[in-house]
């Protein structure tokens, strides 16, 4: 026996099971229904033909019978049907036949068969049998039974005859006939208006489904604001499209949430870049310096150890260059090898020894530079902190007090400004918060608006009553500090508040700062709930406005107050 595998039956088996998964299921459905109403139909008229079938024969049985016994009846009292003179009653058929003789027939007329057998007769007698016609294909039911009769007269010699009473089949069989015709094109009839019907009506309610397909895929060419039509949510269909629009809102939803997630890692990435590029290069610059003066000590040789000719490559002890190219490539203006320091002793830069001045000089820059890379680096760790959202000390500050020390100290440090204070009535500006984090809000607000003004300029400090955005709004201390200095560009104020950003980029470090005051403002302040904006416009100053949610105790005294 052969084993042999053959690849085209395999697949052509496969291909047979694959197929009623590739065939669409409208066809499906219509094929179903019409396979299904077909059967019905075919089941109706077998059932209907086969008992009407029945039911003719057993009354055309029925009524051979009784026409049998009303001839028996006759002719046993001398009367019924005469010898070879048959009686037709549509289409049943009696007939007294003498012994050994045939019942004469032609081919237009169907008479029955019966044998003339005399065991035939008598195994059959009183019997409903089936016999076929003498011509033709027609059967007949017949019952038959010996009879004697007197062919002369009462007193004649009694004979033997065959009393025959049959039914034709042949007119039932007919109308039997004439039935499963008319079924059948009623059938056809009724499966071609179903599959009509059929057709339209599936493809009316799979209109939906052909919907959501539209807008599955229209969904993944990019558009995630399709949506299902909706449809009557008592239906099936209008359910699963309910579902879907629900579905498709989640994955909208979370897909743009993706995508903010994205951008926003894009953008802190971005940020991250930025402010390690930024505070590089901002801690560069005091560590240059500090090296610079460093160096410069270390190439003297110390405080009164030897002196130099000035000019041409100097070196000491240890037989270094006095200033080598890199400290005097990477020195800052004012520093150590730069020449143009206004702190230190002129012709320093070229001075054959240091004496006891000089190195306090040097001294008091490196304890500058060294200060104010500390405040640099105290300023990166609270953004750090405040980023990692450590959670801030709150309790009740009183922001007019605060206020009103910033106002005192700018004055101070600036008397020839017009600095002014106004406060709005109708509340306690109290809020919650951590006091030292919010003096320092306040006194960077003023120390921007000091340096980055022309002198002499007025500055206005302003505290009032507000709401804060919510739903509902949120009652506010709205604190709000004004400059007549030269504004801002709308891109300039849009980036205020990021870090080390300048507006002034020509500015130096001494007098522009370096970049951290207003993004501690706007970090400080998202810490306390909340918010900082700046009103601006090139040539008519910059208002730095901070709102922070009251404190109840403000709250309940502004109650009582009403």
């Amino acid at each position: 026996m052969s084993n042999t595998f053959q690849p085209g039956s395999a697949s052509r088996r496969q291909a047979v099971k694959q197929l009623p998964g590739r065939v669409p299921l409208r066809i499906k459905l219509i094929t179903a229904v019409l396979v299904l109403v077909t059967i019905a139909l075919v089941v109706i008229s077998v059932a209907s033909i086969n008992l009407f079938r029945d039911y003719q024969l057993n009354r055309a049985s029925q009524q051979a019978i009784t026409l049998f016994d009303q001839q028996v009846g006759q002719i046993n009292n001398g009367g019924g049907v005469k010898p070879n003179m048959p009686i037709y009653a549509g289409s049943f058929l009696i007939v007294m036949r003498p012994a050994g003789l045939t019942l004469g027939a032609s081919p237009g007329n169907s008479i029955p068969n019966v044998p003339t057998s005399a065991s035939w007769l008598a195994a059959n007698s009183d019997k409903l049998v089936n016999v076929r016609a003498v011509y033709g294909t027609d059967k007949w039911k017949v019952i038959t039974q010996q009879v004697s009769y007197q062919p002369l007269g009462p007193f004649s010699p009694s004979e033997q005859a065959t009393l025959i009473v049959g039914v034709d089949l042949g007119d039932i069989n007919g109308t039997i006939g004439q039935l499963a015709y008319i079924d059948l094109i009623v059938g056809l009839i009724v499966v071609a208006a179903l599959a009509m019907a059929g057709v339209a009506i599936v493809r009316t309610s799979l209109r939906p489904l052909k919907d959501i397909e539209v807008t599955a895929a229209a969904i993944a060419a990019g558009d995630l604001s399709r949506r299902v039509p909706e449809s009557d949510p008592r239906t099936e269909v209008g359910r699963l499209g309910r579902a879907l629009n629900m579905m498709l809102a989640q994955i909208e939803s979370a897909f743009h949430a993706r995508e903010r997630s994205e951008a926003s890692a894009r953008r802190s990435e971005e940020r991250m870049r930025q402010f390690v590029a930024d505070a590089s290069h901002e801690l560069r610059t005091p560590l240059t310096a500090i090296r610079g003066y460093a160096e410069y000590y270390r190439q003297r040789g110390g405080l009164d150890n030897g002196a130099h000719p000035a000019g041409g490559p100097e070196h000491d002890s240890s037989g270094q260059p006095a200033l080598n190219s890199a400290a005097a490539d990477t020195a800052p203006a004012g520093s150590p090898g730069s020449g143009d320091d206004p702190d230190l002793p002129a012709g320093l830069a070229n001075a054959g020894h240091l004496t006891g001045p000089d190195m306090d000089r040097i001294m008091e820059r490196v304890e500058q530079e060294s200060s104010r890379m500390g405040g640099l680096v105290e300023d990166m760790l609270m953004l750090a902190r405040i980023d990692e959202q450590r959670p801030i000390e709150r309790r009740p500050v009183d922001l007019l007090t605060l206020a009103a020390d910033a106002v005192q100290d700018a004055r101070i440090v600036a008397p020839s400004r017009a600095i002014d204070l106004t406060v709005g009535t109708g509340t306690a500006f109290l809020v919650l918060g951590d006091e030292a984090r919010l003096r320092q809000v306040i006194s960077n607000l003023m120390s921007n608006a000091l340096t980055h003004t022309p002198a002499g300029s007025p500055i206005s400090v302003r505290i009032h009553a507000g709401q804060q955005a919510g739903n509902p709004p949120v009652p506010s201390a709205v604190l709000e500090v004004m400059d007549h200095g030269p504004g801002l560009a709308p891109e300039q104020a849009s980036r205020v508040f990021e870090r080390f950003y300048r507006a002034d980029q020509a500015r130096g470090r001494k007098t522009g700062g370096s970049g951290l005051g207003l993004a501690i403002v706007n970090a400080l302040v998202a810490a306390h709930d909340g918010t900082v904006s700046v009103d601006t416009s090139p040539g008519r100053g910059a208002t730095f406005r901070i709102t922070l949610p009251l404190a109840p105790e403000a709250l309940a005294a502004e109650s009582v107050a009403d």
